[in-house]
């Protein structure tokens, strides 16, 4: 038997955010993420240790930004066209997407959906 070779486009993923997932936005447009720590492990992290039961992360203006305008519709190629647009002077745009995006998905922020050609939308 012999594996298949699946060809994916990484730029036409669609970030999904985490609808349990509780942010706001401050004055200045600066966003604070609020990640709560649930389960056993945490619950014993939190007792012993003294871990907050939720974290703030205050995101910087780019992360900000980006997770402004993650809609769960536009695909990561879009997004660092809007970044590029907004940040011009930014160097390596596209990889520092695409990184910020993977640490958001590790902390389960963001899921991604994946376009189909008959607009079917497959979750990854």
């Amino acid at each position: 038997m012999t594996k298949q070779k699946i060809d994916k486009n990484y730029l036409d993923y669609i970030p999904v955010k985490n609808p349990d997932i509780e942010y706001e936005t401050n004055e200045k447009g600066t966003i604070t993420v609020f990640i709560r720590w649930e389960g056993f492990f945490n619950k014993i992290a939190q007792k012993f240790f003294h871990r907050p039961k939720v974290s703030s992360i205050d995101l910087d203006d780019y992360g900000s930004f980006v997770w402004g305008i993650i809609d769960d519709k536009k695909d990561i190629y879009t997004l660092s066209k809007e970044l590029d647009q907004k940040f011009p002077n930014m160097e390596k745009s596209l990889s520092r997407l695409i990184k910020f995006l993977e640490i958001l998905k590790d902390h389960h922020l963001i899921t991604y959906s994946e376009k189909k050609s008959n607009s079917n939308i497959k979750t990854c």
